[in-house]
């Protein structure tokens, strides 16, 4: 069994970027610039946004930070899109999800200008994506296409599962694992809560992606010998026993299931740290694109 590891995958990463970023200094070209827009007080928004400000630093990036309130206004919140989609210092952009209850999430991704939408959610590079042309692919699917290809799982011909249907994961990981190219070419199964004999399902998959958001669902007897698991669930699981009085929990009841999978992610540290690192590899490229 290999463990896919996505805190040294996304650090390989992380420091290709910071070289190439160097060559642009040195050439005297400007050096990629994301900005973040968070509203409200989320903790774990505001640890997420933090930590991809403090990669904009290892890797040489400008970065900005927007605080919003939470009883911020969609008219507020659409003005502050529209002044980032005009500044031309800033190349790529993401608005930490989720948005509250007054805010209309559909409109404010709309609002983004398609050539600064970093985490692929707009629907024209959502549609580029499922029509194979070069696009920003969202940073966590795009994140396990980098592990699968990193190190050499073989997808041609697989029959792979994904469960849950989420727009962030789900559906654009079905769409990239049946594309023509590696990693992809395989036969997907695209599976959610309405899904009947899963179990039945998730037995006869060579490659199993989670992002379902439910602790140690998937267990051993679910899963065949030598399968491939991506687990992108996170949870904190209530825990006693530990420091911060919970722990981080993954979809896959990991300790079971990793004595039959050939390849697995662990969590944390395998799909999550993945994600920033592919936010920052498509924040070059939007660089690269306006240059």
């Amino acid at each position: 069994m290999t463990i896919l590891d996505g805190k040294k995958i996304s650090n390989d990463i992380k420091n290709e970027i910071a070289e190439q970023v160097k060559r642009m200094k040195e050439n005297g070209e400007k050096v990629p610039h994301l900005a973040a827009i968070i509203v409200g007080n989320d903790g774990a928004s505001l640890t997420y946004v933090a930590s991809k400000v403090k990669a904009c630093e290892r890797v040489g990036f400008e970065s900005t930070m927007v605080r919003l309130s939470n009883t911020v206004s969609q008219v507020e919140l659409l003005d502050k899109i529209k002044e980032l989609n005009e500044n031309p210092e800033i190349d790529g952009f993401i608005i930490q999800l989720p948005l509250p209850k007054q805010i209309d999430t559909q409109k404010v991704i709309l609002a983004v200008n398609p050539d600064k939408d970093v985490d692929g959610f707009h629907p024209m590079n959502f549609g580029k994506m499922a029509l194979d042309m070069s696009t920003f692919i969202p940073a966590t699917p795009f994140g396990i296409l980098e592990l699968l290809d990193r190190y050499n799982v073989d997808t041609q011909g697989k029959h792979t599962v994904v469960i849950g249907r989420s727009h962030i994961v789900g559906r654009p990981m079905s769409i990239l694992m049946g594309r023509k190219g590696f990693p992809g070419n395989s036969t997907v199964t695209l599976t959610h809560s309405h899904t009947k004999n899963i179990t039945q399902i998730t037995s006869q998959a060579d490659i199993i992606i989670s992002a379902l958001g439910v602790p140690n669902f998937l267990k051993a007897e679910m899963v065949k010998d030598d399968a491939v698991i991506i687990d992108v669930g996170i949870t904190r699981v209530p825990d006693d026993t530990t420091e911060k009085g919970y722990r981080i929990t993954g979809d896959v009841d990991f300790e079971n299931v990793s004595k039959k999978a050939s390849f697995i992610t662990p969590v944390p540290g395998g799909v999550g740290p993945m994600t920033i690192a592919m936010l920052l590899k498509n924040t070059l490229l939007a660089r690269e694109r306006q240059m």
